[in-house]
């Protein structure tokens, strides 16, 4: 099979590449004259197609004799304002669909999150007959959204799209997200604790995981117009979890205690002050309400629907994705680097 991977250089991406190339695909991956291509280089097979997701040009020519796609690309930081969010998560999206249906792509799959229906309550196991939101909490969320409803209304008996919304990525060659970044602050015991002494509980997604779920959704004729929540299929006390991360990197026991309330308030204002558009697309707010919520709220989903539809069953769990995770840091040369310090 012939596949374009978007989002190629990044954390998922490269995993998507991987698995693409160990089961004998034909790669092409969509990246910018600038972009880091140390990691792809060890594929020497690997096409690269140059250009931008709103360039049409550069689109036709990256989805001309395609298969399939995955759409793992997409603006993931808090950082910018309602224009970048807007064109780096939905144009994009909407110009890549169009032109992949344009070039007879057969199949889409949309990498998309569960933070599309995070309003500050406690979600419990909740599956994909949850309705979106009338209100989004942030940009990422609300563009997110927007996206995935568009793939999902493309579909049609010529193209199976589908959108996977794996939850909290982690594992191995992840230097920007959630857990490098928790782990360098509680090296610098910077890290509260907001739990309020009370359990918070999550479901995260090992990479190794969301990566199979992409193989495995664009292989199953069962997937077209739907989405599915992706997850390790373990409820994780989120403040354990944490706990035992500060342990394997030998970071300081956290000690202070803040309400989360009160940092409430203060990501409240800061989200205030980031709507000012030139701050927003220069710097990456020191703190969110959405940031504070996902470590005070407990969000765990259901994974039925991608185990029956295209036989999804996770095989890294936190054990195992720990123990990864130390090997590879190690690897590259200790927790300094693993956190960028």
């Amino acid at each position: 099979m012939k596949v374009l991977i978007t989002g190629a250089t990044g954390f998922l991406g490269s995993y998507i590449v991987d698995k693409c190339i160990a089961q004998g695909d034909s790669v092409r991956v969509l990246v910018r004259k600038t972009s880091n291509l140390d990691y792809l280089k060890k594929y020497p097979s690997i096409e690269y197609a140059y250009g931008d997701l709103t360039n049409m040009d550069s689109l036709r020519d990256a989805t001309k004799g395609v298969d399939a796609v995955y759409h793992s690309a997409a603006r993931v930081t808090t950082q910018g304002d309602r224009t970048q969010f807007y064109n780096d998560n939905v144009l994009s999206t909407r110009c890549l669909v169009d032109e992949a249906k344009k070039q007879g792509v057969k199949r889409f799959i949309f990498i998309s999150s569960p933070s599309i229906f995070f309003d500050f309550s406690h979600q419990n196991n909740i599956n994909e007959t949850y309705a979106y939101p009338k209100k989004y909490i942030n940009l990422y969320s609300e563009t997110k959204a927007l996206a995935e409803q568009y793939v999902l209304a493309a579909n049609d008996e010529n193209f199976i799209a589908c959108s996977l919304r794996p939850r909290g990525i982690w594992g191995p060659r992840d230097t920007s997200g959630f857990v490098p970044k928790i782990v360098l602050g509680m090296l610098k015991e910077k890290f509260p604790d907001m739990s309020d002494d009370k359990d918070i509980f999550a479901t995260l997604c090992h990479v190794d995981n969301a990566s199979d779920a992409c193989i495995l959704a664009a292989k199953s004729d069962k997937v077209g117009g739907k989405a599915y929540f992706i997850t390790d299929d373990e409820v994780v006390n989120v403040w354990g979890f944490l706990k035992l991360l500060g342990e394997t990197f030998k970071a300081p026991p956290i000690s202070k205690k803040i309400n989360p309330k009160v940092l409430m308030r203060v990501g409240g204002l800061f989200d205030l002050i980031w709507k000012i558009p030139k701050l927003a697309r220069e710097v990456e707010a020191p703190l969110s309400r959405y940031a504070v919520g996902l470590l005070t709220y407990s969000s765990t989903f259901d994974i039925s629907a991608a185990k029956n539809d295209f036989g999804y069953q996770p095989k890294v769990n936190q054990t195992t994705g720990l123990a990864g995770l130390t090997k590879w840091v190690d690897e590259i040369g200790g927790t300094d680097k693993f956190v960028g310090r």
